[in-house]
């Protein structure tokens, strides 16, 4: 099985981050925030100093995992818009960080989560925000387009506050675009925050489309609108942890299974958090 982790939750130094990766035997060391800027906001010569980091501590790229198109509302969006347009060429920068660094797969977001998608037998005229899905539809169309013509492959992430929240809208959404160059992060822990169920069912749903995967745990308070983080295995994850994985070896998952180190002990720091997941996940993966 294949481990990596988002090197800003060691640290936002990436040499610092690469360090510790290599002490630890670690070989997938995907992006995000690397020293004062997000992933795609890096000068030429900033990209080629990451390049030279990552060969100097032979590590792999799995993952180019900037923000685009987070927290833009679906239905007060439209193409012509400056912040769309913005975004895009975030994306458009991503894909050529991608390819300077040797991975074929760059995360895109999916806009701002609406309660309520669909509705029946009268909920589609009173609660449903009828229109949001085929208004996502249409603000995907230029992202995947980008991503066909550089010839990569998009990852939608499963969001706690995107439009996709579960394993079955990200298999609609893309069943619903008809391409290729769209599959899925699965974000285990976010979906648990919009009840959806990760093994069996969510897992069944997306499979094969399944192109990465983000791994943590925390402890849901719905009601509350509250998340506690917490060390992999003691919170909400717990009752699906081995289920996945023995379904991951079993259909044979090629992708990497990334520590998303947001969980800090008290008095602790991210990196702690990601010393105490690390041994856990290895025994998990087998």
């Amino acid at each position: 099985m294949k481990i990596g982790v988002i090197t800003d939750g060691i640290s936002r130094d990436l040499e610092y981050a690469l360090n510790v990766m290599s002490q630890q035997d670690l070989e997938y060391a995907e992006l995000q925030f690397v020293w004062d800027k997000e992933i795609g906001d890096h000068s030429p010569e900033e990209v080629q100093k990451i390049k030279q980091l990552v060969a100097q501590y032979k590590v792999k790229v799995p993952c180019i995992t900037r923000h685009n198109f987070v927290g833009l509302l679906v239905m007060a969006t439209e193409p012509a818009d400056e912040p769309y347009k913005k975004h895009l060429e975030g994306l458009k920068r991503s894909i050529a960080v991608a390819k300077e660094l040797g991975t074929n797969l760059v995360r895109i977001m999916s806009f701002r989560k609406e309660m309520i998608i669909f509705g029946h037998n009268g909920a589609e005229k009173w609660v449903a925000s009828t229109g949001s899905w085929d208004k996502l539809l249409k603000l995907m169309e230029a992202p995947v387009q980008a991503a066909e013509d550089a010839g990569i492959t998009l990852a939608v992430e499963t969001g706690n506050n995107a439009m996709i929240t579960s394993g079955y809208l990200a298999r609609k959404l893309i069943d619903d675009l008809g391409t290729k160059h769209l599959k899925v992060i699965w974000d285990i822990p976010n979906t648990l925050y919009c009840t959806d169920i990760p093994y069996p069912d969510a897992y069944e749903q997306i499979k094969d489309l399944i192109a990465h995967i983000h791994i943590k745990d925390c402890k849901i308070d719905i009601a509350k609108a509250t998340v506690t983080f917490c060390p992999l295995g003691e919170g909400a994850m717990a009752p699906y942890l081995e289920g996945i994985m023995s379904a991951l070896r079993r259909d044979n998952y090629q992708g990497v299974i990334s520590i998303e180190s947001v969980y800090r002990p008290d008095n602790g720091t991210f990196e702690d958090g990601f010393r105490q997941m690390l041994p856990v996940l290895r025994s998990l993966a087998g």
